[in-house]
């Protein structure tokens, strides 16, 4: 029975716990800032900066602007550079499709049967027969002169 006692006890002392977490809740003031708050209106103020503790940290701060400010600076260059590349890629692509259309209109102007119709109309005319191998010996052609 003793033991039935101190297990009622330990239970009331928490459902009390729980009853008056809320009221205090309610009672709380709403216009307390928190750390957090404090800290960042000291910031944006400037009044952080007349504390000699903070004062300090100065340097380093202005290191980590630094920092920074050339981080986004870097960000910025790198995609104007990606651009520039893919513009320049495009221009290749462009390039080459248009090496390759007209070196392929010239294998096609260059045929012999080709030729032949461009000429045509000048008065130039395919000949018919095989042309003719000359044979001179140049011990003959060294005499002469």
């Amino acid at each position: 029975m003793a033991n039935k006692i101190r297990e009622t006890k330990k239970e009331e002392p928490i459902e009390e716990q729980v009853q008056q977490a809320p009221v205090k809740k309610a009672n709380a003031k709403p216009g307390k800032k928190g750390v957090l708050a404090k800290a960042l209106s000291g910031v944006f103020s400037g009044t952080f900066l007349a504390n000699e503790k903070n004062f300090k940290h100065v340097p380093f701060i202005l290191f980590m602007a630094v920092v920074a400010t050339s981080y986004i600076a870097y960000g910025y260059y790198a995609d104007d550079t990606i651009r520039d590349v893919n513009k320049i890629t495009n221009n290749l692509k462009e390039l080459k499709s248009e090496f390759i259309y007209t070196k392929s209109e010239l294998m096609f102007a260059s045929k012999q049967s080709e030729v032949a119709k461009a000429a045509e109309p000048i008065g130039l005319k395919e000949p018919i027969t095989p042309p003719l191998k000359i044979k001179v010996d140049s011990a003959q052609l060294n005499k002469k002169h």
